[in-house]
């Protein structure tokens, strides 16, 4: 079975954890466990995303006051490094020394007229008090925006249209490697006037590109973990419910928050709809059961309307 598993940017670094190489490493270490459960007798890609990675360098650049801070790409391209270096490392060390592993920088193409650009709501970097979000924004010209109690800087987020890199993803599974590719949701690329490809100021969905992975390579499954263990219809209040399964048509009429689990329901509820095979949203420390179908938020074609998991007593 070939399997396309997306990891979060938050799952890999806690909403208000210090965002510390250590923290990332062990939140990494959590993932590569439950994805060596999962190698035997299937060919793996591995997305992820960068959102809190990429935003924390973005500070740190922007701190320089020497020298322009770095565009966004090039601190994709950067966060593409890093993590894929931590995941094949953990997940190297779990893995019989012969298991072949490779990270690749994955251009993805958007387009300069996605309304997007008009509209920012990706999330990235730490959280902040209001107060101290406010003020970051006046000193560097943020926008930013509520991430449950907290504040967040956003940036534009546009759709992924296609992946450069998608031919030799293929040819590396066909000789039994782990792929660990379009991290962050890929280097966002456009062609300008002249058709030379630049660029982008932005950071494309992780979970939308990841669908698109998923599509394009003919995957068997799609898997997204995050920080939560499902999808929640009616999230933070007494009505709270966890959903089990669902067919997509019917997940898509509930209402969740654009900037968090909105782009991994629609990301989840697409490739379903477009292969005819299962997605899931799940837990980060239950790969494994998501997998199996014992765990996370089952979408599929199969499934009719929406069922909710049963409460525990």
């Amino acid at each position: 079975m070939r399997i396309v598993i997306a990891l979060g940017g938050n799952a890999l670094l806690r909403r208000g954890e210090p965002l510390s190489a250590e923290n990332q490493r062990s939140n990494v270490r959590v993932a590569a466990a439950q994805i060596a459960l999962v190698y035997p007798g299937n060919e793996l890609v591995i997305a992820h995303g960068n959102g809190p990675q990429v935003g924390l360098l973005a500070l740190q650049t922007a701190a320089d006051s020497k020298n322009q801070p770095y565009p966004l790409d090039v601190l994709g391209a950067e966060t593409e490094g890093m993590i894929g270096y931590m995941i094949e490392q953990e997940l190297g060390n779990l893995l019989p020394s012969d298991v072949p592993f490779a990270t690749l920088l994955t251009q993805v193409e958007v387009d300069h007229r996605d309304p997007a650009f008009r509209h920012p709501t990706k999330p990235i970097g730490p959280v902040y008090s209001r107060p101290t979000a406010e003020r970051l924004a006046k000193k560097y010209g943020w926008q930013i925006a509520s991430d449950g109690e907290k504040y967040r800087r956003v940036v534009a987020s546009p759709r992924p249209k296609r992946i450069f890199e998608l031919r030799p993803i293929e040819w590396l599974l066909d000789k039994g490697t782990i792929v660990v590719c379009a991290g962050g949701g890929g280097i966002p690329t456009a062609y300008d006037e002249h058709h030379i490809l630049r660029g982008v100021e932005a950071v494309i969905d992780k979970d939308l590109c990841s669908s698109l992975l998923a599509t394009s390579l003919k995957s068997d499954l799609l898997v997204i973990a995050t920080d939560v263990d499902a999808v929640y219809c009616d999230w933070g209040t007494p009505r709270e419910r966890a959903i089990a399964a669902a067919h997509p048509e019917a997940l898509e009429k509930l209402s969740f928050a654009a900037g968090s689990m909105g782009p991994k329901v629609q990301a989840a509820c697409e490739f379903a709809r477009k292969t005819g095979n299962r997605a899931v949203i799940g837990a980060l420390g239950d790969i494994e059961s998501i997998v199996s179908g014992k765990a996370g938020t089952q979408v599929s074609t199969n499934y009719k309307g929406v069922q909710y998991r049963r409460p525990t007593l």
